[in-house]
């Protein structure tokens, strides 16, 4: 039991710890130039924003609040398509996503063992999915992105 405490602590650190990495990857870049695939920095800024607090953050709160709720699968192109500001100022997208990820952060930690272990379901990865895996997942999907940032150009 300690060694899993410690690893969701480790996990929460990293989440806050990557998030900073990803806000100062972006920056770091032309906001405007195309990287790997399609998109441009300005771009993976706002779907990673928009991920981690409609996505994720949505599933993680929900399975706090809620008994075994149930997510839809969630179509990031179509997301982009209908949302994405390119006159959005890069600056205002990370402070939203940095500030977002911080009360995430405090949220998860403080609370009782018990409640990582909360289920949902979604429609296509099936049912018993732990608010511990929302997690993980948010974090892999922030770090997924920040590679993308840091491969040279």
């Amino acid at each position: 039991m300690k060694e899993l405490f410690e690893y969701r602590l480790k996990m929460i650190a990293r989440l806050e710890q990557a998030a900073q990495e990803f806000c100062d990857a972006c920056l770091a870049r032309d906001a405007f130039a195309k990287l790997e695939g399609e998109w441009s920095a300005h771009q993976i800024a706002a779907h990673t924003r928009d991920v981690a607090k409609t996505v994720y953050g949505e599933r993680i709160q929900r399975t706090l609040r809620e008994e075994n709720p149930a997510f839809e699968n969630f179509d990031a192109d179509a997301w982009i398509a209908a949302h994405y500001d390119k006159d959005e100022p890069l600056a205002e997208i990370l402070s939203a996503f940095l500030e977002n990820v911080k009360a995430l952060c405090v949220t998860l930690s403080g609370l009782p063992n018990e409640y990582w272990s909360r289920e949902s379901s979604h429609e296509s990865s099936g049912s018993g999915l732990t608010l511990q895996l929302w997690v993980e997942r948010s974090l892999a999907h922030i770090e997924e992105h920040l590679v993308t940032l840091l491969k040279p150009t």
